[in-house]
C-alpha cells in the first residue's frame, strides 16, 4: 500500500521499491481492491523478496511489522509503521489501515527537511495486510 501511494502521489520525484521478508506469490486480493478504490491499480505489481541490496540502495526504509528480520544499515533513515494485523478480516478492516498509510505517506512527502528522496524500500511481514509485501 505504501509503495502504491508513494508511486502515485510523488510521481517521478521518488524511486519506489517494494519488498517483503517473506513475500507471497501475489498481492492479497483485499489489498488490491482497497487500493483500487483509491484509484491505484496494482495489477502490474508482484511481491518481491527483501534483499540487503534493496535496503543499501535506499535512502528511506519504511518497515511494517518486519522486526529483526529486516536488515539495518547505518546512515539510512528507517521508519517503522505499526498497524493492527487484519488477519481473517474483510475489506472493511483494511480501509482504515490504507487511509492511515496514505496520511503518513502524504506527510512524509511534504517534509520540508527532506531533500528530494529518490529511493525507498517498503518491506513488511504482515501477511494479511499485504500478503507479506507492501503493495
Amino acid at each position: 500500500m505504501a509503495a502504491g501511494y508513494l508511486a502515485n502521489l510523488a510521481g517521478n520525484t521518488i524511486e519506489v521499491r517494494s519488498a517483503g521478508s517473506a513475500p507471497a506469490e501475489s498481492i492479497n486480493p483485499k489489498v488490491f481492491k482497497a487500493m483500487l478504490e483509491e484509484g491505484i491499480d496494482l495489477t502490474d505489481q508482484r511481491p518481491k523478496i527483501l534483499t540487503n541490496d534493496v535496503v543499501q540502495a535506499s535512502d528511506v526504509v519504511i518497515t511494517m511489522g518486519c522486526g529483526d528480520v529486516c536488515p539495518v544499515f547505518p546512515g539510512k533513515r528507517f521508519l517503522d509503521w505499526q498497524f493492527e494485523d487484519p488477519a481473517g478480516q474483510g475489506l472493511d478492516a483494511r480501509r482504515p489501515i490504507r487511509d492511515e498509510i496514505r496520511r503518513r505517506v502524504e506527510t512524509l512527502i511534504k517534509e520540508p527537511q527532506q531533500p528530494r528522496i529518490n529511493r525507498w524500500a517498503t518491506p513488511t511481514s504482515m501477511p494479511s495486510l499485504t500478503n507479506k509485501c507492501v503493495s
